[in-house]
């Protein structure tokens, strides 16, 4: 039922050091982009280009993971309000109590 995913927080590390070598490849570019030859340049622009394709792979990659936890907390809400309707009911009025009392003391 459930694939092996990795785990977010490794996910978002990875993603996250990506972003970073976007960002120092990008400060690299800007500063030595004057300097450098025609192969240099080439060369830069296509690690750049790697680097930024590998980020958004991973951003993507976690943006799966985050909508595919975000349907199975709504599939087992769904299931436990079905389940138990009498509890759910009372669950949103002592939510909607507590939301207008703190509401009214504003």
């Amino acid at each position: 039922m459930i694939q092996s995913i990795p785990t977010k927080s490794g996910a978002r590390d990875q993603l996250m050091s990506d972003l970073k070598s976007v960002i120092q490849d990008a400060e690299t570019w800007l500063r030595n982009g004057g300097t450098l030859t025609g192969e240099e340049l080439q060369a830069a622009k296509a690690k750049f280009e790697r680097t930024i394709s590998s980020a958004k792979a991973d951003l993507i990659r976690l943006e799966e993971q985050v909508v595919e936890k975000t349907k199975e907390a709504v599939r087992a809400t769904d299931e436990y309000v079905h389940e138990n309707p009498w509890q759910a009911i009372g669950v949103g009025a002592a939510a909607g109590l507590l939301i207008g009392l703190l509401i009214s003391r504003r």
